[in-house]
């Protein structure tokens, strides 16, 4: 991987009055992607392995990559403007013959839970990661008020 993106993690998924808080990072920094409840609770529950009684829409994509023999490959949060993020997500198609990568653009939600339901990396440009605010304390401080 080109030195210009970073892997991260998710932190944390916390509800806000607006939607949910979604925190990536690394282990020097925290930042936050605001997102729609709906995809949060979807992500939530990915992360904590909940099974779902029927498919939802990021399972319906998921099983459509792998009726048509395309794989994840890993999600870019590649820019951000006026705290509006964009994302890539990198999906490897293949077939008898040959295999092509294709870049999507995305909203970062929807790319990270289709990337967290294929257990593949998220990566975030230096470029975004350096331009977002740190995170961390707060992350903590709301770790702490939750025990």
């Amino acid at each position: 991987m080109q030195n210009d993106v970073i892997e991260v993690a998710i932190k944390g998924v916390m509800p806000t009055s607006n939607g949910c808080a979604l925190f990536l990072g690394t282990e020097e920094k925290t930042f936050i992607i605001y997102i729609d409840n709906q995809v949060g609770n979807t992500i939530s529950l990915i992360i904590n392995g909940v099974e779902r009684e029927r498919p939802i829409t990021h399972d319906l994509i998921h099983s459509i990559f792998i009726a048509l023999g395309t794989s994840v490959q890993r999600v870019i949060i590649n820019d951000v403007k006026d705290r509006t993020f964009f994302a890539r997500l990198i999906l490897k198609m293949k077939n008898e013959i040959d295999q092509k990568i294709c870049e999507i653009d995305a909203r970062p939600s929807d790319a990270i839970a289709i990337a967290l339901q294929a257990e593949r990396p998220i990566f975030v440009t230096r470029k975004v990661l350096e331009a977002e605010e740190d995170m961390s304390e707060l992350l903590q401080r709301i770790l702490k008020e939750q025990e």
